[in-house]
């Protein structure tokens, strides 16, 4: 009885040391994730992983923690809200086709290396309290099952989008994990409250989300834009409109989210007015401005060919104008066989001869 009442003790002291270290919700479960893994390999079979082959590459890792980390018997879930400005502001540049999107979560500093930093001090805390012991952070860096744990853990469900979302936070918030090998009393799993709405699946650009609960990421902008290495679909891009850097349709039709609030983390702010560019300008950077603009940020990852190739796109979806078609025009001389197929394929919509300068 003493080692319960020790373990529930320690479980509600952590909890409070996260929320001081500035997480919205701490939530504590173990590491039985059976179902989620039986969801994992039916989609993987579909090939809707599309080119990440990291999401089978560790065999059952993913969804068996003690394999990834040896000894773990239970998982410390966060979640920490980044929601940098109102919906209203989301949408007005949606709607301008002049305007280059960029999803929100990527306008600030990258997420990995803030949460990780939390996540990290959390476990000293811990460690100071009791002394030495066994674990291993993650944000999103390994292969993790972090929405089927934070579910687990109590912290929202896995919503028809296959986002997590919160009854009281909605759904734009970071997830990060701590795998541990203390055996800590463990929270209530969240249950789904999606009902009977379909309108993230009735949202999607591209209808990425072929049924509840199933996203094929070979048609998400998101995979489109971020993770696809190669050349984009043909019959896709014009789907894309002006997003270039991820999507966030099916969180802004979410209704959940009329309760998401506004981060209180300053380093998740807009950096270089990443929420109000225009397409023309920022296929105007050189390479260096794009690194320098995009230093710190998760936007990086994709490099400067790919940034190249996502805005061609959204220039190529852009109403016809002469400063449209000659963004277009002044990057015909870029080494790169990629963006030229992507610029040439822009200018064919705006009736151009991608050979005429």
């Amino acid at each position: 009885m003493e080692l319960i009442d020790s373990n529930n003790n320690l479980a509600e002291q952590i909890k409070q040391w996260g929320l001081a270290l500035g997480f919205q919700q701490v939530g504590i479960t173990d590491t039985h994730l059976a179902e989620a893994e039986q969801h994992l390999q039916r989609w993987l079979a579909k090939d809707y992983h599309g080119e990440m082959a990291y999401m089978h590459q560790h065999g059952l890792k993913r969804s068996r923690p003690a394999l990834l980390h040896e000894g773990t018997v239970s998982v410390i879930c966060v979640r920490m809200d980044y929601l940098p400005e109102a919906t209203a502001a989301m949408d007005n540049v949606l709607a301008d086709p002049t305007a280059a999107y960029i999803s929100r979560y990527a306008l600030g500093r990258d997420y990995h290396k803030i949460l990780r930093k939390r996540l990290q001090k959390l476990a000293d805390k811990i460690q100071a309290e009791i002394g030495d012991f066994g674990y291993r952070a993650f944000v999103d860096s390994a292969p993790v099952l972090e929405k089927a744990l934070a579910e687990k853990a109590g912290l929202g469900w896995i919503g028809k989008h296959s986002n997590l979302i919160n009854r009281k936070a909605g759904s734009w918030f970071f997830l990060g994990e701590i795998y541990t090998d203390l055996p800590l009393t463990i929270d209530v799993p969240a249950t789904v409250h999606c009902g009977g709405c379909v309108a993230c699946l009735d949202i999607c650009p591209t209808q990425a989300i072929v049924a509840p609960f199933q996203v094929d990421a070979r048609r998400c902008v998101s995979y489109l834009t971020i993770e696809l290495h190669g050349s984009i679909p043909v019959g896709l891009r014009p789907l894309i409109g002006n997003r270039i850097y991820g999507c966030d349709d099916c969180q802004l039709a979410c209704p959940w989210n009329r309760f998401a609030k506004l981060t209180s983390e300053g380093d998740f702010s807009p950096r270089h007015r990443l929420n109000t560019q225009q397409l023309v300008d920022v296929f105007a950077w050189t390479e260096d401005e794009f690194l320098t603009k995009t230093e710190g940020s998760a936007i990086r990852r994709i490099g400067y060919e790919r940034w190249l190739r996502n805005i061609a796109v959204a220039l190529g979806n852009a109403p016809t104008s002469e400063s449209v078609i000659n963004a277009l025009k002044l990057r015909l001389d870029y080494d790169s066989e990629m963006v030229q197929e992507h610029l040439q394929w822009a200018l064919e919509q705006h009736h151009e001869n991608p050979l005429k300068k």
